[in-house]
């Protein structure tokens, strides 16, 4: 049978952990990606979104991104290689500390914002990262964007990676996310994230907001937990891609 994880960015927004929202999120994906000090996050909420982790049965993974808490690590920064290893590094031990405490480990690591997208197209970033997560662990799974050189750079580096595609954002005909700047940058439709995630799971193909097939092959899902709407989104994509035949099941680090 086929299987796909359904990763989302958690652990974000202190008024998503105190509504339920994240809870509800929880119910429906296979790995949570919990942002650890850098554009988000402290220790009680790290604490929080792991506790509530544990108990869906998901498992959990660092989200470090640029620290940039005004501008939620969507702005891109000139920091030099050796400063952003260390701030990963040091999101990464954080959340691990944390994640200790409640009796949890780590499954995988996950890049935020500009720093993800940034390391697509940057070699020395995506070294950066890995030299980073590196000095935590190499018994980690590195996420990134599927069929970017980002993953061969996190291969090489002797990670073991998890190509990811989108469900609620749309494509660039080259395969990158399309900016945020732009007013259709967000899927936001539970039915169309639906159909992009079926696409992605069964076809490996995504079909950019200009029409042109994408191809792709991922192994992991992401749904963004600050997308209006996400709850409603990922219960829809989960439910659609079981009755598809797609076992949901989370990363393994071997």
């Amino acid at each position: 049978m086929m299987s796909m994880d359904l990763n989302c960015d958690m652990g974000e927004l202190p008024e998503a952990i105190a509504d339920g929202t994240q809870e509800s999120l929880l119910r429906s994906i296979t790995s949570a990606n919990v942002a650890c000090g850098g554009h988000a996050g402290d220790e009680r909420t790290m604490r929080t979104t792991i506790e509530q982790a544990m108990r869906a049965g998901v498992a959990v993974g660092a989200h470090p991104g640029y620290p940039d808490r005004e501008n939620f690590g969507r702005l891109e920064l000139k920091m030099s290689a050796e400063a952003v290893a260390n701030s990963v590094y040091e999101q990464v031990r954080a959340l691990a500390e944390v994640a200790a405490k409640c009796g949890a480990k780590l499954v995988h690591v996950k890049p935020h914002g500009a720093l993800y997208n940034q390391a697509v197209k940057n070699r020395e970033l995506a070294q950066a990262i890995a030299q980073g997560v590196a000095k935590y662990s190499k018994d980690l799974v590195l996420m990134g964007l599927a069929e970017s050189p980002m993953l061969n750079v996190f291969r090489h580096a002797g990670f073991t990676v998890a190509a990811e595609a989108f469900a609620d954002r749309r494509y660039e005909p080259d395969g990158t996310l399309r900016s945020r700047k732009f007013e259709n940058a967000l899927i936001r439709d539970p039915a169309e994230a639906s159909k992009q995630a079926l696409s992605i799971a069964q076809r490996g193909i995504v079909t950019a907001h200009d029409g042109a097939e994408v191809k792709l092959t991922a192994q992991t899902i992401c749904i963004h937990g600050d997308t209006p709407g996400a709850p409603e989104i990922a219960a829809t994509v989960a439910r659609m891609l079981r009755e598809a035949g797609v076992a949901l099941s989370g990363l393994s680090r071997s």
